[in-house]
């Protein structure tokens, strides 16, 4: 299934937390947080300003954002869960 977002809105997989600190330890499973990080799949057209314009996005498919815990709405597709969420819920993009 394939899904495109309307509006303003993006579609981002959770990246996968560390589950072993920096130190060496190893984190469990039930005692780790949701990741904050992800990836975007998929992103809207943009919402239209007070002209009818439309304004687009500043992310793009491929960027890894940073949001907060528990932004966005999940969804299921085909067994993974997805995180649809408006571009203002992105707090920034995470650069190499």
């Amino acid at each position: 299934m394939k899904l495109r977002p309307l509006h303003d809105r993006v579609i981002v997989r959770r990246l996968e937390q560390e589950t072993k600190t920096a130190s060496g330890i190893f984190i469990p499973d039930n005692a780790a947080e949701k990741p904050d990080q992800g990836e975007v799949l998929a992103v809207g057209p943009g919402k239209r300003n007070d002209k009818g314009e439309f304004v687009t996005l500043n992310v793009v498919v491929g960027d890894r954002v940073l949001f907060g815990k528990y932004s966005g709405q999940t969804v299921k597709v085909d067994g993974e869960e997805l995180l649809v969420m408006r571009e203002e819920d992105l707090f920034a993009v995470v650069q190499k």
